[in-house]
């Protein structure tokens, strides 16, 4: 294996990506370069020049990888990319994914359609957005169809006009019916146009044609039209009245400001549109201890931008960030036309950046103050276990175990973690039962606990010898409080597993009652009854429950796997390639049984004589 002092010494004097693993193999950090040996070199010289957030993550470095790219334009994209995938722990990482709303109308149709998507393509359409309040966007879009009759089918007009019946949308007049004819392509072209306008914020064109054709049915005196005109233009009153001015500018903006506490960012971004302000939304980056406002921001906008959200021409920033000058060529290549990224100094652009960053400093307080609210549920439920438990500490790391199998078939365990009062995901971990034979709860228990805790002794005698923290370990950290979900043999099994391995942590059985649901707790060889209406109770039941689920669901993904694997498997000529493409192609065994000959034969890798038996197979 090459040194990673090997591995320094001839990285490329060229711009790309680099790829930070440590010792599990999992990777820890993804940045870009524009000389590869001069960047990656800095991260393993002296430490007394690098933040605290580059040495905490330096001490994890056990191996890297890098990617050459042709520029640094390049290797920026493939950093987004990257990170998007893998996010990576010492990545500044957004803690939403959302996708927004946007009006999409397909221009491109000889009759265009108004549709609401969540993503932008390059396919030639008019995108409108992004808008926040889906209500909202879902009355406009019903507004624009009343006002403006354009067809709501996917129907190819061309082929079918004048060969089927219109629908029942023509009948109540809410189409012009363009699939019987009834409309010229200039005409419906017209009813677009106009809903353009509207969304564009240029209602006065729309409102002052409505009101010379409103005038022309008054004169002929079709009042019944005339008062119909009249209000759809009261409507349309109403949307550009919702639509906020606060920019002289016409132009499409989105305006980014922050604001920043210890520990987390609330980032806060207004979408103008033509001057007015279509929406806006906040974004939480959390674990922030060891990164500037610049590195978060750059972060952000990479994150954000590089999804898929509609760019405009200008974006306005509360302050500098590094790369501004490859971010906005990145930026305009992606929007296919000029983008800029602006940090005012002064005047009307300033006021709009202060508005965002107040916005987002009150955005972050309320959301600080929704988290003790939350923190005084989940700890507080800790603290009352505390209490009722007798415990000398407040059990902050629950570790929930569960065993499932069928008949003594495919046994398995799981190991769930609840961090103070809340799921840890990140720290479930799964077991296959490989000593046991039959359906022996007791013996499955003491199996997972033991191989759990002997793998967190070797890890923490590991990284003690290397003066590293026990939370880099995989099982290093160990729980406040055990629960099983068993009675008092549960209990036994595991507590002589913990003095075996000299090892000293409240142990708790979580027994239910009669309709299978969580009634109290076995601790210290007594039942302990939980209150019903306490947050103790109600903690327990949610561990009880999602160690259960957790349990269940790999057991099943086994025996699903194991089903498809034997049936395939008679299947003369099918080996574990042409398996692998068969449910790859068909998504389940089911979907194979139910396959015609004909879509046999469309999977890549099965010709025509193993497709043929393949088929023979399921229908004999």
């Amino acid at each position: 294996m090459i040194s990673l002092e090997d591995k320094l010494r001839n990285l490329p004097e060229k711009p790309g990506v680099y790829i930070m693993r440590d010792e599990y193999n999992e990777i820890i950090y993804i940045g870009k370069a524009i000389n590869l040996k001069n960047r990656v070199r800095q991260y393993f010289q002296n430490s007394k020049n690098q933040n605290p957030k580059v040495a905490a993550m330096v001490m994890r470095i056990a191996d890297f990888e890098y990617i050459i790219t042709d520029s640094e334009l390049e290797a920026l994209i493939l950093e987004c990319n990257l990170i998007k995938k893998h996010r990576p722990r010492y990545n500044v990482m957004l803690k939403d994914d959302k996708q927004y709303p946007y009006i999409k109308i397909t221009i491109k149709e000889d009759y265009p359609r108004l549709l609401i998507v969540r993503e932008i393509k390059k396919d030639g359409a008019k995108y409108f957005g992004p808008y926040t309040d889906v209500t909202a966007v879902n009355r406009t879009i019903d507004l624009l169809k009343s006002l403006f009759p354009i067809r709501y089918c996917s129907k190819n007009i061309s082929r079918v006009m004048g060969k089927e019946r219109p629908c029942l949308n023509y009948h109540i007049k809410k189409c012009a019916g363009p699939c019987q004819g009834n409309i010229s392509r200039k005409q419906y072209r017209e009813l677009i146009d106009s809903i353009i306008m509207v969304l564009e914020g240029k209602q006065e064109g729309v409102l002052k044609q409505l009101e010379e054709k409103m005038h022309k049915a008054a004169d002929s005196l079709d009042f019944e039209k005339a008062a119909e005109i009249r209000d759809n233009m009261n409507s349309l009153i109403k949307i550009a009245e919702k639509q906020k001015v606060i920019s002289s500018a016409l132009v499409d903006q989105d305006i980014i400001a922050f604001a920043l506490n210890e520990s987390e960012s609330c980032i806060q971004v207004f979408f103008v549109r033509r001057g007015k302000l279509i929406g806006r939304e906040h974004f939480l980056i959390e674990d922030i201890k060891l990164s500037d406002s610049k590195e978060i921001l750059s972060s952000f906008i990479k994150q954000y931008y590089g999804s898929y959200a509609l760019i405009p021409r200008e974006i306005i920033l509360q302050e500098e960030i590094d790369e501004i000058n490859i971010i906005e060529r990145w930026l305009s290549d992606k929007k296919g036309g000029r983008v800029k990224l602006v940090v005012p100094r002064r005047g009307e652009k300033q006021k709009l950046v202060e508005m965002v960053s107040k916005n987002a400093e009150d955005t972050l307080r309320l959301l600080i103050e929704k988290q003790k609210r939350d923190t005084e549920k989940t700890m507080g439920a800790c603290i009352e276990l505390k209490d009722i438990l007798q415990l000398n500490d407040i059990p902050a790391r629950i570790e929930a175990f569960d065993i499932s199998n069928l008949q003594g078939v495919l046994n398995v365990g799981s190991m769930i973690v609840f961090d103070r009062g809340k799921p840890n995901n990140k720290n479930y971990r799964r077991f296959k039962i490989k000593s046991v034979e039959g359906a022996n709860d007791y013996e499955s228990m003491r199996e997972i606990l033991e191989r759990r805790f002997v793998r967190g002794l070797k890890e923490r005698k590991e990284l003690e010898a290397e003066g590293k923290d026990f939370e880099m370990g995989r099982f290093s950290v160990f729980p406040d409080i055990i629960m099983l979900d068993g009675g008092v043999g549960q209990v036994n099994a595991v507590l002589s597993v913990l003095r075996e391995l000299n090892i000293n942590i409240p142990v708790c059985g979580m027994v239910k009652d009669d309709k299978h649901r969580t009634r109290g707790l076995i601790y210290n060889g007594r039942e302990v009854d939980l209150p019903k209406g306490s947050k103790a109770f109600r903690l327990i039941s949610a561990i009880q429950e999602e160690a259960h689920r957790f349990a269940v669901s790999y057991h099943k993904s086994l025996r699903s796997k194991a089903a498809v694997k034997s049936v395939l498997d008679e299947i003369p000529g099918i080996g574990p390639a042409r398996r692998k493409a068969l449910l790859k192609h068909f998504g389940s065994l089911k979907n194979i049984r139910k396959a015609s000959l004909e879509e046999l034969q469309e999977v890549q890798g099965i010709n025509n004589k193993v497709a043929e038996v393949v088929y023979n197979f399921f229908k004999s």
